[in-house]
């Protein structure tokens, strides 16, 4: 009894827990919270789905040569990219400082760092399963990769890992500047302009050569264009994961600079 006694230390031992410990728990909030909002579903998930199916199935544009769901698997992985990355983050992100949520966090130890860390780790765990699901669906409409399986998943994944933090940085960006509603009404606004113009649906080519050059430098533009290359056999381009690695240096840049608590 006495020997026991002796070595039990009951002394507080407060302090905070290891970095990343604080970072993957943040990670499994926030994917749950993802996966429990039935509009955060419908903007990542059901919306990308219903885009490859009608746009394949229907005759509605004009893809030049070759199969329509060939043409657009690619562009509706890269905006289910956006839309988990930028568009459903930046929303979720503004109406959390909105009520309260990002200020509690910024009361506890988890650092303005590890709270974007922490989102884009598990944007990149639904983009996962977005993948998944729209590769599935694509195969089921007739879609066929070209070129080794090994390249196109290594080169993909740089890219779609450029994509997210390019858009992920744009996303904390908004959310961190404006008003909620705001942030909403902004987030909706872009996803609808790249859409149109981020060569998804629509073949840049189409347009104006005159802006055509403006348009390969979006973000969106360049991680089809990108995935484009690389799912049809192609090489990992270079100028894309430029593009790219600028869009995310600069945007998560600015991000953690500016990004607000409260």
């Amino acid at each position: 009894m006495t020997s026991t006694a002796k070595t039990l230390d009951l002394t507080p031992a407060p302090g905070a827990a290891p970095f990343p410990r604080m970072v993957l728990a943040q990670t499994g909030a926030e994917v749950r919270a993802m996966l429990r909002n039935g509009e955060q579903l419908l903007l990542t998930m059901i919306i990308p789905v219903l885009l490859l199916v009608g746009f394949s199935l229907a005759p509605l544009i004009d893809v030049g040569g070759g199969r329509r769901v060939d043409f657009l698997a690619p562009g509706v992985l890269a905006l289910a990219v956006m839309s988990t990355a930028f568009t459903g983050q930046a929303i979720a992100t503004g109406f959390e400082r909105r009520y309260g949520v990002l200020k509690r966090l910024g009361a506890t130890p988890l650092s303005r760092g590890g709270l974007m860390l922490a989102k884009t780790a598990a944007v990149l765990v639904v983009e996962a399963v977005q993948v998944a699901v729209l590769v599935a669906v694509a195969v089921a409409l007739g879609w066929s990769p070209q070129g080794s399986p090994v390249t196109a998943v290594l080169a993909g994944g740089v890219l779609v890992l450029l994509g997210t933090a390019a858009f992920s940085g744009l996303g904390l960006l908004m959310a961190g500047l404006l008003r909620a509603e705001a942030t909403l009404a902004a987030a909706n606004l872009v996803y609808l302009l790249l859409l149109a113009a981020g060569g998804v649906v629509f073949p840049l080519d189409k347009f104006p050569a005159s802006v055509q050059p403006v348009l390969e430098l979006l973000p969106l533009s360049a991680l089809t264009g990108g995935l484009r290359t690389v799912l049809s056999g192609g090489a990992l381009p270079l100028g894309t994961v430029a593009v790219l690695a600028v869009w995310a240096a600069v945007s998560l840049g600015l991000a953690a600079r500016t990004f607000r608590w409260e």
